[in-house]
């Protein structure tokens, strides 16, 4: 089997020649640039040369064609053009993190420094206008600034919450077809992340990308706003629901069968020891949507739809299904209630887990290199059982993860295969 091959067997449940691997395909299935680095070099040698930031935000770096190879992952990411602070890189230059990591950034990548050593990025990269994100001094990556205007329920529109929602051009629909096109054609399974998709993603909800936010911009005020304004909140999802009919239409007929994979959602659901929201919340404002975000893909593409939902959310995964899910992301085995052996048995017939390899709170940066084999070891033989699993750690890896501990995961990952 190839990559893509590969992958597609997984996504119909049927038993690959190996385990499916992702990383980099997706903004919730990176690895810290930092870490990349130090990977990279690792299995390519010193001279390897600078990793490029691929999402600014999470200050996640690419893994490149020569990586993919040399790692055997499988999986390559379309992402838009304009990324998350509305612009378009239109070339890279050399740049230094806090901990002296050497870097390509975007050309627009240009932070201003406050009074205590931060870095903040502006919608735009316009300098003029007030700050969006700020890594502090020695961080490793942004957190969206809050700059909530006074809200005034008498005069609240559901339009200032869509503001950043938009038809995609003619250069974003060219841009995700010939991406595509080069990675089938390569051989990759390919996966798109679309803008404009997630319902109520509040990574999303500052709007870093805009000058002067309107709406509900405060993430604890949005989370509020779930059950005391939920027909505003109703009203949002309507509004970026018909817009994003109208640019999966335009996607569906530029990219075809050259993806398999569309990620649709990031919006967490869950916490460490239970749901954020409940079921009869997810039902009411995010299910209608989402069923009739997937119906679309199911009718009109032969892509898989792709929901991320970190922390417990066993009690929602029925509903997941429901909606129409083919794949859930990630399998985070630390949180209350997702314990992988019984996921698979209750769940793995009818959804695709992606990821939960490897636990990147605890056992990926902290543990030691035998401890992460071990328990790579393990969730290949749980969740790889029969197919329907796409491995990769438990989100993103992070920044100051040893180096020892990604060979440990690779190194297993290729014994798993033998």
């Amino acid at each position: 089997m190839n990559a893509r091959q590969r992958l597609q067997a997984t996504l119909n449940h049927e038993a690959p020649d190996r385990v499916c691997v992702d990383f980099g395909a997706t903004n919730v299935s990176g690895i810290a640039v930092s870490t990349l680095r130090k990977l990279r070099k690792a299995v390519l040698g010193e001279e390897s040369g600078p990793v490029k930031i691929a999402e600014p935000f999470l200050m996640l770096g690419e893994v490149d064609d020569e990586l993919r190879r040399a790692l055997s992952v499988d999986v390559r990411g379309v992402f838009g053009r304009r990324g998350r602070f509305g612009v378009a890189a239109k070339g890279w230059k050399e740049f230094e993190l806090f901990d002296g990591t050497e870097v390509l950034a975007p050309d627009w990548f240009t932070p201003t420094v406050d009074t205590n050593g931060d870095w903040l990025l502006h919608p735009g990269a316009d300098p003029s206008a007030p700050p969006s994100a700020r890594m502090p001094r020695g961080g490793f990556y942004f957190d969206a600034i809050i700059r909530q205007m006074p809200i005034d329920d008498r005069h609240l529109d559901p339009r200032d919450n869509l503001e950043e929602f938009g038809l995609y051009s003619a250069e974003d629909i060219e841009h995700f077809a010939a991406q595509t096109r080069q990675a089938a054609a390569a051989g990759w399974g390919v996966v798109i992340s679309p803008p404009g998709l997630s319902f109520g993603d509040v990574s999303h909800v500052p709007g870093v990308a805009l000058a002067r936010p309107r709406g509900i911009r405060d993430v604890e005020e949005w989370y509020v706003s779930l059950l005391t304004r939920p027909d505003y909140i109703y009203s949002v999802f309507e509004g970026q629901c018909q817009i994003a009919l109208r640019n999966l239409a335009s996607l569906a007929k530029a990219v075809g069968d050259n993806a398999d994979v569309i990620f649709v959602t990031g919006t967490d659901f869950g916490s460490q020891r239970g749901p954020l929201v409940s079921p009869k919340v997810y039902r009411e404002l995010f299910k209608p949507f989402h069923k009739e975000i997937n119906a679309f893909v199911h009718a009109n593409t032969p892509w898989k739809t792709f929901i991320h939902s970190c922390g417990a959310v066993v009690d929602l995964i029925p509903d997941f299904i429901e909606a129409g899910f083919d794949i859930l992301n990630p399998v985070q085995t630390s949180a209350a209630g997702m314990d992988p052996a019984t996921l698979k048995r209750e769940f793995g017939h009818q959804i695709v887990f992606w990821g939960g390899g490897v636990d990147t709170q605890k056992t990926l940066p902290f543990g030691a290199p035998e401890e992460v084999y071990r328990e790579v070891r393990e969730r290949i033989d749980i969740l790889g059982d029969g197919g329907g699993f796409v491995f990769n750690s438990v989100h993103c890896v992070q920044a100051n993860t040893p180096v020892e501990n990604m060979l440990a995961v690779f190194k297993a990952v290729r014994d798993a295969s033998c």
